[in-house]
């Protein structure tokens, strides 16, 4: 066995992120600019939308985005009880409540035949959550959406360069948002993005990102907003990181096919199966045991970073108060438990080799053959 520790998470940079910084740093120009008009142009056609705009990170892009659909107190937001804590957070920030939603047993999606009997008079959206750059059941969703006259906001933060049925991650909702985050595929260190194709809403998310005003340098502003700008530092790094992107979706491919190879004889380890209509692009590589806590302790004992699978929402702390107003026993979330008592996460960044991924591989294995 190695000494080296294979990391969780590291970024995939080169001469290419450098050069395009050093132009900014030679430009005097570093707060959001040319560069950021240059990457906005690039992210909206790639993931095919008419609008976008920068917020600070992918909880920010989130708040952004519901606030631009007017969801506010006194609204509910159906939420799945397995993702990040920032998506529920962001509902909060807005004033609204989430609505904690069980998952499917097989892809960890919300499950929508128990979103429908949580929907009420005061339920205004749906937020489906693209967990580990995969889509779920987005014809489910929408015709869910449109059933009950809710609107559909996409956390797409693991998702970049993932189609559903041959449409981007973040383009088949009212809005979209992606996070930019160390961890994602690609990444400018923090950032968080807003797609959408109203024109209305697009005024709105430019109003309320920019200190509620359009014009930069105005001193006059007609709405209530905020600094969601980033700088154009960060992307320079975006637009290094998406011309690298063929590349970068071209070895997590790879390395998801080496782990996919090398675990395929285990009976005790499940990865998740690419789902219909959907694609995948991994951005951290979700192995399912019954196992558990023991081999995620094995494994980060052994030099590999691992990390559990997100804590149920409804079992954080800070959600006390909703468990007692939602009803929030274990006994309805026997999917999100399962998931975090069982799953964790394994590195696939692109930084990885080939023996860095059979090396993973060899310590999972050995878990199993002693």
């Amino acid at each position: 066995m190695t000494d080296k520790v294979i990391t969780q998470v590291s970024p995939w940079f080169d001469d290419r992120e450098q050069a395009l910084v050093t132009e900014c740093l030679e430009s005097g120009w570093i707060t959001e600019g040319p560069k950021s008009a240059e990457f906005t142009e690039r992210l909206n056609d790639m993931i095919g939308v008419p609008y976008g705009v920068f917020a600070p990170n992918g909880t920010l892009a989130l708040v952004l985005g519901l606030l631009a659909l007017e969801v506010g107190p006194g609204d509910e937001v159906l939420v799945p009880d397995v993702t990040f804590i920032g998506s529920a957070n962001a509902v909060l920030m807005t004033g609204a409540t989430p609505v904690f939603v069980e998952v499917t047993g097989d892809n960890f999606q919300i499950d929508l035949s128990e979103a429908d009997g949580l929907v009420t008079d005061r339920t205004k959206a749906i937020m489906p959550v693209h967990m580990f750059g995969m889509c779920g059941d987005m014809d489910g969703v929408r015709s869910f959406a449109k059933r009950h006259d809710l609107l559909i906001i996409e956390d797409a933060a693991q998702a970049i360069g993932v189609h559903y049925d041959g449409v981007h991650a973040g383009a088949m909702g009212d809005v979209g948002c992606f996070s930019f985050f160390a961890d994602k595929t690609i990444t400018t260190g923090e950032g968080g993005y807003v797609t959408c194709r109203d024109e209305a809403v697009y005024d709105r998310l430019r109003l309320l990102r920019n200190q509620g005003r359009f014009d930069r340098g105005a001193y006059v502003h007609p709405a209530i907003g905020y600094n969601f700008r980033i700088t154009d530092m960060q992307a320079a790094i975006g637009l290094a990181q998406l011309e690298k992107m063929p590349e970068i979706l071209a070895r997590k491919a790879a390395h998801l096919a080496r782990y996919e190879a090398n675990f395929s004889d285990l009976p005790d380890v499940y990865l998740l199966k690419q789902q219909p209509k959907s694609g995948y692009v991994p951005f951290r590589l979700f192995l399912f045991s019954p196992a558990g806590e023991a081999l995620l302790n094995y494994v980060n004992e052994n030099g590999v970073q691992s990390r559990p699978f997100f804590y149920p929402l409804h079992r954080q702390p800070c959600f006390a108060s909703l468990r007692e107003t939602q009803n929030l026993d274990d006994s309805r979330f026997p999917n999100s438990i399962r998931a975090h008592e069982h799953g964790q996460c394994l590195p696939i960044h692109p930084a990885l080799s080939e023996s860095d991924i059979d090396r993973v591989s060899e310590v999972v294995r050995s878990y199993f053959e002693r």
